[in-house]
């Protein structure tokens, strides 16, 4: 599971870094501020679904014991 969470941290902070080029409708968002709206749901959904595979898993294993 920890080699999962790190895996995914590398990945993630990798392709953060490859999209750091000006892209004009995230320049666009970011000046009006609704950038900020954009990141907290796709934060919320991605932390949804990791607390939703989370409880997943310990269902199946508590199934296979």
């Amino acid at each position: 599971m920890k080699n999962k969470l790190a895996l995914f941290l590398m990945l993630l902070i990798s392709a953060s870094t490859y999209a750091q080029g000006e892209i004009d409708m995230a320049t666009g968002l970011r000046s009006s501020g609704k950038i900020y709206v954009v990141v907290l749901v796709l934060l919320t959904i991605f932390a949804v679904l990791g607390i939703y595979l989370f409880t997943l898993d310990r269902r199946i294993k508590k199934l296979e014991k």
